[in-house]
């Protein structure tokens, strides 16, 4: 597999994560004597078609440099926005100044340490064969209630075709680009990168990810992590 143009990820890594519950921003809690940042920028950074990453911060982020982290492949750092979209924009801005327009981008939660590079190497082929670009996602299994008055149950809704999205979302960096810019410049809400790509016109691609690439938000997801890694290096050992 040998995708054209290069293919860059774009990590957002500025915010609080208030569910955590904890004085520290989620992505700096730690497991298996590495923070969550670290273990995901490790993953990344493991997959061969990946040249480097884009680390998107807060300005006043004091945690980072402390780290000391080893880069594997080249790391740029830049400014976090407002809210997500903004620093996505931001690290596209990063990439675009150094590279151009020429490269294929992998935006990845800074939370989701687990994602396989199996899981990588679908999406980002995906992504590389169609102009609309590809997301990692899960068809829901569950069943689904609407909310009425006073938490009651006020309907059922059919989970049919309803996918959960995930991340990496993998796109050309251009049509993301002006996707962003439109949605920051009209005061739009996106609640992911695709989104945005769909309020332009563009049909992303699924592609079925694995229900072991979790995004790490509450208390419980840390001890799970940190059993799914150990199971993932496991696996890994005995090939």
């Amino acid at each position: 597999m040998n995708p054209e143009p290069a293919v860059w990820a774009i990590v957002p890594a500025s915010g609080i994560g208030s569910r955590m519950q904890s004085e520290t921003a989620k992505q700096y809690l730690t497991f298996q004597g590495k923070t969550i940042l670290e273990h995901t920028l490790d993953r990344l950074f493991a997959h061969p078609l990946i040249a480097g990453a884009v680390l998107v911060l807060r300005d006043d982020d004091s945690q980072w440099e402390k780290l000391e982290y080893a880069a594997s492949k080249p790391l740029f750092i830049a400014s976090g926005g407002e809210q997500r979209h903004h620093s996505v924009y931001s690290g596209l801005t990063t990439l675009q100044y150094r590279f151009g327009n020429d490269a294929l981008v992998v935006v990845h939660d800074a939370v989701r340490p687990l994602v396989t590079l199996h899981d990588l190497d679908r999406v980002i082929q995906t992504a590389s064969d169609h102009e609309a670009g590809a997301i990692l996602a899960s068809p829901i299994s569950d069943t689904l209630k609407l909310q009425g008055n006073d938490l009651e149950v006020s309907g059922t809704i059919s989970r049919d075709r309803l996918w959960r999205a995930l991340t990496p979302q993998v796109f050309h960096l251009q049509p993301l680009l002006n996707a962003l810019k439109k949605v920051i410049d009209e005061g739009l809400d996106i609640s992911d990168d695709a989104s945005a790509l769909e309020l332009m016109g563009y049909a992303p691609i699924l592609v079925e990810g694995e229900a072991s690439n979790i995004k790490i938000t509450r208390p419980q997801d840390l001890a799970l992590a940190e059993s799914i890694w150990l199971y993932q290096r496991d696996q890994q050992d005995d090939k």
